[in-house]
């Protein structure tokens, strides 16, 4: 007798999609969406008039329909002549109401002096940590990992002091001295050299090369995606950091670093300076979102290549 009974699937068929994984988007979507709410609102501010602000009005991107600007007509300039599209009334006040490019380079000399003394001082560090053997070592290791631990504030008195001794505020070098020894670099750094295999530093040691030239012409060359991710979190912590500058720079808007800048548009009481308020913090982030779309492969890489998750 044969047997036509139909053997039955060896495998049940896949859904196209899993509602786990479909929970997993959907989180991801909204927590996008929050992280990216405020960037949105400050570009749409920037591109409005000060009554569509007020007033909730203009859709997401403004009308950009001609409004007279008051102040202008306060100056005594004819009122046909103060017509202006709030874009441009916006992005131009910035400038004018506020030395921004002043702003904009300290920021630029901050930040590259805080990360090239940082790279100076963590690579040899890191080095050693990972690759020389010495007593002590795991102990020093511990206390790079308490520091990780200390936040800043707590040790702002301190330092403010110190500074305020040595005749140091009001100065660059208040604004870069604190922060030039970076333990999450060092660490970073470390976790990165660990991956590097003993046989290239023995190669090199063979070769006659010293440990300080292992640093520079070895371990640097090989250790450029874990610097440009440390880079990524070093320059956006002290290109947006309001909160020392604010202690140390009492005096001249001379060194005033963008955060600061800000500060120029404090509202008045009808909120006319919202505008350029937004324009002036659209300008500050820019430089930051176009470098991290340049390196977001490498930074990525140096990421994963420390083990950070």
């Amino acid at each position: 007798m044969v047997d036509t009974a139909v053997a039955a699937p060896t495998g049940s068929a896949r859904l196209p999609f899993s509602a786990a994984e479909t929970l997993k988007h959907v989180v991801l979507i909204l927590g996008a969406v929050i992280v990216l709410l405020p960037f949105y609102v400050m570009v749409s501010y920037s591109l409005k008039s000060p009554a569509e602000i007020m007033q909730n009005q203009g859709g997401p991107l403004g009308s950009q329909e001609l409004f007279r600007d008051d102040f202008c007509v306060k100056l005594g300039n004819a009122p046909e002549d103060c017509m202006v599209r709030p874009a441009i009334y916006n992005y131009t006040t910035a400038f004018e109401k506020a030395p921004l490019l002043r702003y904009l380079l300290n920021g630029v000399i901050v930040t590259v002096s805080i990360f090239v003394i940082q790279v100076i001082v963590a690579l040899p560090c890191a080095y050693a940590l990972a690759k020389l053997r010495f007593w002590g070592r795991e102990a020093v290791f511990g206390l790079v990992l308490f520091c990780l631990l200390i936040p800043v504030h707590a040790i702002a008195l301190p330092l403010y002091i110190m500074l305020a001794k040595l005749g140091l505020t009001n100065s660059y070098a208040a604004l870069v001295i604190p922060w030039t020894i970076s333990v999450f670099g060092i660490f970073l750094m470390r976790q990165f050299f660990m991956t590097v295999p003993d046989d290239l530093i023995d190669a090199a040691r063979m070769d006659g090369m010293s440990e300080y030239s292992i640093i520079w012409n070895v371990m640097l060359p090989t250790a450029i995606p874990a610097l440009l991710a440390f880079g990524i979190f070093s320059v956006v912590a002290h290109w947006n950091d309001y909160f020392w500058p604010r202690i140390v720079v009492t005096g001249s808007r001379e060194l005033f670093t963008p955060p600061l800048g800000l500060r120029e548009f404090k509202g008045d009481a009808d909120g006319d300076n919202f505008g350029p308020m937004m324009a002036t913090a659209c300008i500050i982030v820019t430089p930051l979102v176009v470098a991290f779309l340049l390196a977001q492969r490498r930074f990525i890489e140096g990421i994963t290549l420390t083990g950070l998750k």
